[in-house]
């Protein structure tokens, strides 16, 4: 298990959103982290930044159990816990194509130098939400 150099929570948009997170209900999170991810897959013409930043902590939420996944940071991430949102693997995956289609605004900044971080974030996740091979075991921490 790795380490993120920076986390996907590590941003004032991520961290409001895993405190909306934990002021939820339990059995509203997976509705909340599902409609984030359907929101930035359906996002017509230009797609802001705090959009994709929620996205994106939602799509480590949905790695967070898949091999090479990582646990949410416990100072940046949920308090609360997150359900198996394992079969969310595809529409994750969807939203972070999204985030690196045009037009969108994260995209632009991973196209900075400064940008390295985000392209790093979203290639470890693309890799961690890829579909699990046979027999896959998810780790639950």
């Amino acid at each position: 298990m790795g380490t993120w150099d920076v986390g996907p929570f590590d941003n004032d948009t991520a961290a409001d959103f895993c405190d909306a997170l934990d002021q939820a209900a339990a059995d509203k999170r997976e509705t909340i982290i599902h409609g984030t991810i359907t929101r930035v897959i359906g996002a017509a013409g230009y797609l802001e930044a705090p959009e994709s930043e929620e996205a994106v902590a939602a799509a480590a939420l949905i790695a967070a159990p898949c091999r090479g996944g990582q646990p949410a940071d416990p100072h940046d991430g949920p308090e609360e816990p997150i359900p198996d949102l394992t079969h969310l693997r595809a529409p994750a995956l969807q939203a972070l194509d999204r985030i690196m289609t045009e037009p969108s605004e994260l995209r632009d900044l991973c196209a900075e130098p400064i940008g390295g971080f985000w392209r790093a974030t979203i290639s470890r996740l693309r890799t961690t939400l890829n579909p699990p091979s046979p027999g896959e075991q998810l780790r639950w921490s």
